[in-house]
C-alpha cells in the first residue's frame, strides 16, 4: 500500500503526561506513551505513518476479529463467502474497516471520535449495512475506547468487534515480564484456526490466572471464560518483575474473549518486544461458531462496548 495524505493523517491526544496517537485511517490506535523529563516511556507500541505499521498494530477489527475459515459461513438461512485476505492461509481476516478512512470528530484535545459505514454491497460475502463509531478518550489515569455498531439494514446482521494494540512495560523482551490473565480456558488451535475444542488453562502453559513470568511462552491464543472483577470488568495486567512499571487492560462485559500474541513470527525489531492484548467480543471464527459470542443485530439495533488502558509507574502518583 502506498502511503498518502489520508492514510498518514494523525492526531495526538494529550492529558497530563500521557499521549495517544490515533488516525482516521482505520480509526487506528497508533501508540500511547508517557512524556517525562528523562524521555518517552511507551505503553502501547507506537508507529507513525501507515507504511511503518507492523503486525496489525492498533487496528480496529469490525465486523469480525480474527479469522473466518475459508472465508465461508452460514447465517440466518443463507451461505456466504468473503474475500480470502489472510496472508497465512485461505481465510478472511479482521473485518473490513482497517483500510477505510473514517470521518473524524474532535471532541477535545483529549478525545477523538471516528465513524464509518459498511454498505450491503461494499464487502463480498457480507451483504449487511452498518454504521460504526469508535471513540478514544484520554485522561490522566489512562485511555478509554468505546465502540458502537448499528445495523442500518432491513435484515438481521452478524456482528463482532476486536482491537489489536501491543503493550510494553519497557523491557527489552516480554520474557521476564509478569502476566496476570484471568481467563479459565482457551480455544484449541490448529493451523491458526480453532478446532472447536475449548481447553481449560489449568495444567497448561497458558495458566496465568495468578501472576506468572512469561518466559518462553509463545502466544497466538484466543482465551475464553473470563473471570471478571466485582464491577463486571475483566482486567489483564502486564508488569515488570519489580512492579515499578505495569499496564492493565480492562474490558467491559461485552468483551468475553481476548487474543494474546507474542509476535514470534514478526521481524527481529518487533519479535517478543511487546505483547498484543486484543480485546474481542467473540472467539476466533465465531461466524462459524456463533455460540462463541457472535452478536445478531436486528434492523436499527446497536451493539456497544468499552475497553481501556491503565498504566502504572513507580515514580508517578
Amino acid at each position: 500500500m502506498m502511503a498518502n495524505e489520508a492514510t498518514d493523517n494523525e492526531i495526538i491526544l494529550a492529558s497530563g503526561d500521557l499521549r495517544v496517537r490515533v488516525s482516521p485511517f482505520g480509526a487506528s490506535l497508533r501508540g500511547m506513551w508517557r512524556e517525562t523529563a528523562n524521555g518517552i516511556q511507551e505503553i502501547i507500541t507506537s508507529y507513525s505513518g501507515v507504511k511503518n505499521k507492523v503486525g496489525g498494530q492498533g487496528d480496529v477489527l469490525i465486523p469480525f476479529p480474527g479469522r473466518v475459515r475459508d472465508g465461508k459461513y452460514s447465517f440466518n438461512g443463507g451461505s456466504y463467502e468473503m474475500t480470502r485476505n489472510d496472508k497465512d492461509g485461505p481465510n478472511a481476516i479482521h473485518g473490513f474497516v482497517r483500510l477505510k478512512t473514517w470521518v473524524t470528530f474532535l471532541n477535545s484535545g483529549e478525545s477523538a471520535t471516528f465513524t464509518t459505514s459498511i454498505a450491503s454491497e461494499d464487502a463480498p460475502g457480507y451483504p449487511f449495512a452498518l454504521t460504526i463509531t469508535v471513540c478514544y478518550t484520554l485522561r490522566d489515569s489512562g485511555l478509554q475506547c468505546e465502540f458502537t455498531v448499528k445495523n442500518e439494514g432491513d435484515q438481521l446482521a452478524p456482528v463482532a468487534a476486536g482491537f489489536h494494540p501491543y503493550f510494553t512495560v519497557g523491557s527489552d523482551l516480554i520474557d521476564l515480564d509478569l502476566l496476570t490473565l484471568p481467563f479459565n480456558a482457551f480455544l484449541e488451535f490448529q493451523n491458526l484456526l480453532p478446532t472447536g475444542n475449548i481447553v481449560p488453562v489449568e495444567g497448561t502453559p497458558f495458566d496465568f490466572r495468578t501472576p506468572q513470568i512469561i518466559a518462553g511462552t509463545v502466544f497466538n491464543t484466543c482465551f475464553v471464560a473470563p473471570l471478571p472483577d466485582d464491577d463486571g470488568k475483566t482486567r489483564i495486567r502486564l508488569s515488570t518483575m519489580d512492579g515499578k512499571r505495569a499496564v492493565t487492560v480492562w474490558m467491559d462485559a461485552s468483551f468475553g474473549y481476548v487474543v494474546l500474541y507474542s509476535g514470534d513470527p514478526l521481524p527481529e525489531t518487533h519479535r517478543r518486544r511487546s505483547l498484543a492484548i486484543e480485546p474481542m467480543t467473540c472467539g476466533t471464527d465465531a461466524f462459524n461458531h456463533p455460540e462463541w459470542g457472535l452478536v445478531t443485530l436486528a434492523p436499527g439495533e446497536m451493539f456497544k462496548g468499552a475497553w481501556g488502558v491503565t498504566p502504572e509507574f513507580g515514580d508517578r502518583t
